[in-house]
């Protein structure tokens, strides 16, 4: 049974419905219920949701697992800064040894800041707090950086609990696979959920192949970009792909959808043995046992974690999200500005 649940996503994603995953249909069925009611609850106020003192722009997926969002966060922090706000970020932080509300800090041991917020703090410079309740995580963080003005969260599309000014989803290649709601499919929520978004953002995937019909929304296009290497053990130590080409490497990706950071590395030219592993995935030594003798190829998601249990010669590939306009010619951050600048709270 454990083995058939880790095929999960493989199902999910095949084309057409597997038939597989008939008997998951009653569940599906239920779980689509139990989404409707706390929806509805919250939508009528019977389940409190807190209103922070601040704008707060949500950016999640439906889709159970890593679709691109953190880079699209950054990137969004960095467009913030630009226009002269003042970003926080608050993140679940999914796989965080610590418990409660937390700050994450550049030199926060990752096996309880987690991964992801980690590596926005380290890219980002702004401030980061993580939690389960993430209305919680920005209240604490506003009450320590009074100076923040807007917030950023990293992932929260159902954490009802925090009122948000504009929630943008993210997709990537896979789309919303067979569209079905867990565990028939990979869907938290139904994707009529999508009409009620400011934007869509499709990382690397056309928007006819991802859903049945587009929503009537502002879609855009995003893809991730980053052709230099840095050495794990001394960030100053960089190579271009060109530089890289014509070596063995074994190449390590712990996320939604390996195949992504694989695909990339071929684009690049360079070749690799493909080792995946499940997403926010707590590596040691042992993980590494294939490489010793070798070099390796890693996320910068995977790398604030592997800080020390790789081999020496272990390069780490920094990404960047670059989003094309939308139909109007808009950009997404166009979008974002003219409800930030109505929104009553800014």
């Amino acid at each position: 049974m454990k083995r058939f649940f880790q095929t999960l996503p493989d199902l999910w994603f095949r084309a057409g419905f597997a038939p597989a995953l008939i008997p998951l249909l009653p569940l599906s069925w239920l779980f689509r219920g139990a989404v409707s009611i706390r929806r509805f609850l919250y939508r009528h106020a019977l389940l409190p949701s807190i209103t922070l003192p601040v704008p707060v722009i949500v950016v999640g997926n439906l889709t159970v697992g890593g679709s691109g969002k953190t880079p699209l966060v950054l990137w969004l922090v960095e467009r913030l800064k630009e226009a002269g706000w003042h970003p926080g970020i608050v993140s679940r932080g999914y796989g965080a040894g610590a418990s409660g509300i937390f700050e994450v800090l550049p030199d926060s041991p990752a096996a309880l800041a987690g991964d992801e917020p980690l590596l926005l703090v380290r890219r980002s410079g702004a401030p980061v707090f993580a939690g389960r309740d993430r209305a919680a995580a920005g209240a604490r963080l506003l009450d320590r950086h009074p100076e923040c003005d807007v917030l950023v969260s990293d992932d929260g599309m159902q954490h009802y609990r925090i009122g948000r000014l504009a929630e943008i989803a993210v997709f990537d290649a896979r789309g919303a696979g067979n569209g079905c709601l867990l565990p028939a499919g990979p869907l938290r929520e139904p994707l009529s959920r999508l009409s009620e978004l400011a934007a869509l953002v499709l990382n690397s995937c056309p928007a006819e192949t991802a859903f049945p019909a587009v929503p009537a929304i502002p879609v855009f296009s995003m893809r991730l970009m980053g052709d230099e290497f840095y050495r794990l053990d001394d960030a100053s130590i960089r190579r271009s792909a060109a530089d890289l080409r014509g070596r063995p490497f074994h190449a390590v990706a712990g996320m939604g959808d390996p195949s992504r950071f694989f695909g990339r590395l071929e684009s690049l030219g360079l070749e690799f043995e493909a080792h995946p592993f499940p997403d926010h995935h707590a590596y040691s030594a042992e993980d590494f046992a294939f490489a010793r003798d070798g070099a390796v190829l890693m996320t910068e998601k995977d790398a604030v974690k592997c800080a020390g249990l790789t081999p020496r010669e272990t390069w780490v590939l920094p990404v960047e999200a670059r989003l094309g306009p939308a139909a109007d010619g808009r950009s997404l951050f166009d979008v974002l500005l003219e409800k930030l600048n109505g929104s009553s709270i800014a």
